[in-house]
């Protein structure tokens, strides 16, 4: 008998009853009546083993007396009876053992008192060292479950497996249930195998709870695991609501063969495959691009009696739609009426966004129409995607009458309808637009009256947009997020962006949630200003708010910090977005391949790409585009050419964007042969060569000489009736200004060129309309009609009101220049600064290189201090064209005052501004410096001319230099450069160190 202290029994004075122990009868207390039995006799009999417990402890039969408290407890009604027993036995000294214990714990444990059930454990047991046995070891085991003390229910279980003795099903019940709640599944998963290997069985209901958390988490092998045990080690038949749990897991994690082969498992067993499933199924293979499949599935789905539905209808018509086999979603549309299903909204959506990415705006048109005579009212993304195609089109007129429809529709715009009209809406009208939205939104989506808003007539918008804000909040909070978001949009869009942070502080404090758009739009704004601490702090704050920034933010991020070029930051955005969320779209990686490309990083550009598909990011038409673009511009046009056929091989169709970009480059790089080929795909395709195109081709063969073979571009698209776009003028004006000098033009080209550039020619000549009147003509027989042609040209270009740019402005100045017309050169110069474009580094180059043309010198010198004076800081083109017009005019201590200079700014000349100065200072007989100019290009990787270099050996051994002239003969010796005979051979070889 373990000896108890005599105060044990004071853990249950606050509970315990008096018991009288001076006789085995006990009279029943005055209120249990004869007309309560059961209660009675439940009395009668409890006092009765009180009274004997105690007999027995007196006549000293302790063995007997514990069996009868045990029973006691354990049989108990109430908490307090168990709880008298237990007294009843420990004032008389008696140890309750743990039998005892054991059944007090669990009595505990089934009235909800865990709290008390692990005090009793920890004072009465583990205080004084007893060893538990597994009965309480289990109960403590749920006890701490319940206390939300995992850790140490684990650590009691294997307490238990070290005693080879199982955990009962409740306590690993308990033990899992309480992981799974915490949602550390893995930990749950690792018990599991661990009780299971020894043996344990659960209850089905665990086995739910378990394979649900994983399935959640994404750990769908491990789930797999749990199911294939509980069949085949426990024996025990699945349920539908595990194999749903598994199905839908694998269709998250896009593992759509798996479902399916788990879905034909069900059916197998008997259970029923409902449409929900059968459509999961479907979303996934059409996500996935695999339409037929996805067909396959449809057609199970009839066969096994399930009705389609419009949801199962529309997703297989987005999938084809996205694949570009529209022929087949438009087929899938027209039989959902002979299935009598009508097309829904979404449906509508679907086929109205697709004819306007394939430029079909009037076809989409026409189903807005039939929506509205169909009686059904087009949602304001209807709406969107076809304003913002009628803005691609330049269609303003019908976008002003859709918008009157939209509205007259009572459809409300939204954020995103905003936007667009935002970007497209002239300078300075942002906030007069956003009145505008706000009334409409008020109107249709409030019900509120703006115009009984508009009091006085001269207030301003702010004060109009602030009073229609709060008549908004007052009447829909929720809607107020969004009226909100329009007008700090608007605020943003005019660079007023501590206004729109003042705005987003009022919308918080009338309790109003800001959207993602409306975070978004500030964080933009502050990137483009270069604030990226501020943008960062601004994420922080939506954090701690409880807004996790999502991929748009990120998208906004990268955008602007490869804009900035900061690559290194951009590349820490994309490992923060793969390592912690959300997984990055395509279009991020877009951006930081087209930025590498732009900076020729060609490799890195290939490794982001690798990049992007190990991530399981399907690419898209767009970064195709953008590789195909990139290959192209950097000569690369076989590399581009595979990259297409690629595409193709994935099934997405090319646009004539990427069609565009590969051919282009393909004749850059001499492959007229394939360009050929590919722009007569392009035709089969029934794609029809653009703007850009043409353009990209005259400028190659502008930039080669090939005026004549230019011109007829120019003169074919002229009467394709393809509207010449700002770029083709910017092309055309620098192409013909380049050359406005020659005197006579060669074009070096071979017969089998020859043969190609006019197969070119006729496959783009196949497609001409019929020929109209042009107003550009030219002939590239002399220099004068070129010239005429550039003059006639930059008039034209004035006459069209383009958007004043600087680009154009730079090539038109550069044709005065080269023309030696540099009175026009600068009045171009002034307009351009007076219509609020301001010159850079190459337009100041340009002036400077059209006075170097002119003998002016001193002009050049002047300008180029002016340039500097002005903030914009000469680069290295401005110094090496000063730096070789200095040599041209022999103004040589300038020119070395100039590299000076240069070199301390960390630029380094070009070869041609080093043989300007070496042969300058050659002439001029300059021996060591000219030497020391030699050594500078030889340290740059720069290897003079036979001419420059021989010239210098000559001037070294008239003045006896003969060390410098040895080091120049050895350095080009060594390099395969071989010494002309003449005046400093016979020098040289006179020499006995030369011998």
């Amino acid at each position: 008998m373990i000896v108890r202290k005599p105060s044990s029994h004071f853990l249950f004075k606050t509970r315990r009853r008096a018991i009288t122990t001076c006789t085995l009868q006990v009279d029943p207390p005055a209120n249990i009546t004869s007309s309560s039995p059961s209660t009675s006799n439940s009395y009668d009999h409890k006092m009765f083993c009180l009274s004997l417990a105690e007999e027995l402890i007196k006549r000293g039969s302790i063995s007997s007396a514990r069996q009868v408290i045990h029973r006691i407890i354990a049989n108990s009604a109430s908490i307090s009876d168990a709880i008298s027993a237990a007294d009843l036995a420990i004032l008389n000294g008696m140890d309750l053992g743990l039998g005892g214990y054991g059944a007090l714990l669990r009595k505990l444990l089934e009235s909800g008192e865990s709290q008390l059930a692990l005090s009793l454990y920890q004072d009465n047991i583990v205080a004084l060292g007893i060893d538990p046995d597994p009965s309480i070891l289990n109960s403590i085991i749920i006890c701490l479950c319940k206390l939300g003390n995992v850790e140490d229910a684990i650590r009691h279980s294997d307490r238990l497996l070290s005693m080879n003795s199982l955990p009962i099903k409740p306590a690993s019940d308990a033990i899992l249930r309480e992981l799974c709640a915490e949602e550390r599944v893995l930990e749950a998963f690792d018990y599991f195998i661990k009780i299971s290997d020894a043996g344990v069985a659960l209850n089905c209901c665990s086995y739910n709870v378990l394979i649900d958390g994983l399935c959640f988490k994404g750990y769908l092998n491990e789930a797999m695991e749990v199911f294939d045990i509980m069949g085949k080690r426990k024996r025990l038949p699945p349920t539908l609501h595990q194999y749903k749990s598994l199905f839908y897991g694998f269709c998250k994690k896009r593992r759509i063969v798996e479902a399916e082969l788990l879905s034909k498992e069900m059916e197998s067993l008997g259970f029923y495959v409902d449409k929900t499933m059968y459509t999961s199924l479907i979303n996934g293979y059409c996500r996935d691009k695999k339409m037929t499949m996805a067909m396959r599935v449809y057609f199970r789905m009839l066969k096994m009696g399930c009705e389609p539905d419009s949801y199962a209808c529309n997703t297989l018509i987005h999938g084809f739609a996205k694949m570009g086999l529209f022929d087949k979603g438009w087929a899938l549309y027209s039989q959902m009426t002979y299935w009598g299903l009508q097309p829904n909204v979404v449906t509508y959506h679907i086929m109205i966004s697709n004819y306007c990415r394939k430029g079909k705006i009037d076809c989409a048109l026409m189903l807005l129409n039939n929506m509205v005579s169909s009686k059904l009212v087009p949602s304001v993304h209807c709406y969107t995607v076809v304003i913002a195609a009628l803005y691609k089109q330049n269609r303003l007129t019908e976008i002003d009458e859709l918008y009157k429809n939209m509205l007259d529709n009572g459809v409300a715009p939204d954020h995103i309808l905003s936007f667009i009209l935002m970007k497209k809406c002239p300078k300075g009208r942002e906030l007069q637009l956003a009145l505008m939205l706000l009334q409409a939104f008020a109107k249709n989506g409030c019900g509120i009256d703006p115009l009984a808003l508009s009091k006085s007539a001269t207030r301003d918008f702010s004060q109009e947009i602030e009073l229609l804000l709060g008549e908004i909040v007052k009447s829909n909070p929720n809607l107020a997020n969004v009226a909100f978001g329009i007008y700090i949009n608007a605020l943003c869009k005019v660079g007023r962006a501590e206004e729109a942070f003042l705005c987003l502080d009022k919308m918080v404090s009338f309790g109003c949630r800001p959207l993602h758009f409306t975070c978004n739009c500030l964080i933009k704004c502050l990137c483009l200003e270069g604030l990226f601490e501020d943008a960062k702090s601004l994420i922080v704050l939506m954090q701690d708010s409880g807004m996790v920034a999502d991929a748009e933010t990120y998208l906004i991020l990268v955008t602007e910090h490869c804009k900035w070029r900061n690559l290194d930051s951009a590349f820490d955005l994309l490992d923060q977005m793969e390592a912690e969320g959300p997984k990055p779209g395509v279009a991020i990686y877009d951006t930081i391949i087209g930025c590498l490309f732009r900076e020729k990083k060609i490799l890195e550009a290939q490794d982001v790409f690798k990049r992007m598909l190990e991530a399981g990011v399907d690419p898209d038409e767009v970064v195709y585009t953008t590789m195909i673009n990139g290959y192209s511009q950097n000569g690369k046009a076989i590399e581009a050419g595979q990259l297409f056929e690629k595409m193709i091989e994935n099934s997405i169709q090319p646009s004539s964007h990427s069609y565009t970009a590969l051919i282009s480059g393909l004749v850059k790089k001499g492959m007229m042969d394939k360009g050929c080929i590919y722009l007569s795909k392009m035709f089969g395709d029934g794609l029809v060569p653009n703007a850009v195109l043409y353009t990209s081709l005259i400028s190659h063969f502008l930039r080669k000489g090939e005026f004549e073979f230019a011109f007829r571009l120019v003169d074919l698209m002229d009467r394709n009736q393809i509207e010449y776009d700002l770029i083709t003028y910017i092309a055309l004006v620098s192409g013909v200004c380049r050359h406005i000098t020659v005197r006579k033009i060669f074009c070096d080209v071979n017969r089998g060129a020859e043969r190609a550039r006019e197969m070119l020619f006729q496959l783009l000549h196949q497609r001409t309309l019929a020929p109209r009147e042009k107003d550009i003509r030219v002939s590239a027989d002399s220099p004068e009609a070129i010239e005429c042609f550039a003059l006639k040209l930059v008039r034209k270009v004035k006459a069209i009101q383009f958007m004043p740019n600087l680009y154009l402005y730079n090539g038109i100045i550069s044709g005065f220049c080269w023309a030696g017309r540099m009175h026009d050169a600068y009045d171009h110069f002034q307009m351009m600064q007076r219509e609020g474009v301001r010159p850079n580094q190459v337009t100041f180059t340009i002036l400077i290189h059209g006075h170097i043309l002119a003998g002016e010198i001193d002009h050049a010198i002047g300008l180029f201090n002016q340039m500097n004076a002005d903030g914009c800081v000469a680069d290295g083109l401005a110094y090496n064209t000063l730096l070789r017009g200095l040599c041209q005019a022999g103004r040589l201590h300038d020119a070395l005052s100039v590299l000076y200079t240069m070199r301390k700014r960390g630029y380094i000349p070009n070869k041609d501004s080093y043989e300007n100065l070496l042969g300058g200072l050659c002439a001029n007989c300059w021996s060591i410096p000219a030497f020391k100019i030699f050594e500078e290009m030889i340290a740059h990787g720069y290897l003079p001319y036979p001419y420059s270099y021989n010239w210098l050996l000559c001037i070294l051994c008239k003045e006896k230099q003969f060390h410098e002239a040895y080091m120049v003969f050895d350095v080009m010796r060594k390099r395969g450069k071989l010494l002309q005979r003449g005046f400093c051979w016979k020098h040289l070889t006179s020499q006995e160190k030369f011998s």
